[in-house]
């Protein structure tokens, strides 16, 4: 039982530091970009996209990490078997979507326009 509990332990410390070390290492190589801004552009770029390459890899050999890079390749499959529109619905529905908003503005145009008339006879004004 105190064996199973020191391993637990032990492999709890052991996944926060993968991930503490995954976080400095993404935020250094992001301040190191702004540190050297007298460095080349793509020096710069490149020195930021391997720290968050390095981070990335860190990230992914804690169990978090895992579960989150597995999370994205179900995703990936889900999206798959999505059931997109055809490229004629799609053409149907923005045209439909363009022509409920060219109603809606004309009509919120003449509520608009009957709101002015009410209180400019409120009001007096206009005449």
């Amino acid at each position: 039982m105190s064996h199973k509990l020191e391993k637990d332990v032990s492999g709890t410390v052991s996944e926060k530091i993968k991930n503490v070390t995954a976080l400095v290492v993404l935020i250094a190589s992001l301040a190191g970009y702004y540190i050297y801004s007298d460095a080349h552009a793509v020096v710069r770029v490149l020195g930021m996209l391997a720290g968050a390459a390095l981070s990335g890899f860190i990230f992914y050999q804690s169990e978090k990490g895992q579960a989150a890079f597995k999370y994205l390749s179900n995703a990936k499959k889900e999206v798959r078997q999505v059931i997109w529109p055809t490229r004629q619905e799609t053409v149907q529905m923005t045209l439909i979507v363009f022509a409920i908003v060219i109603v809606m503005s004309i009509f919120l145009w003449l509520v608009d326009m009957l709101f002015l008339w009410i209180v400019q006879l409120l009001t007096g004004q206009g005449g």
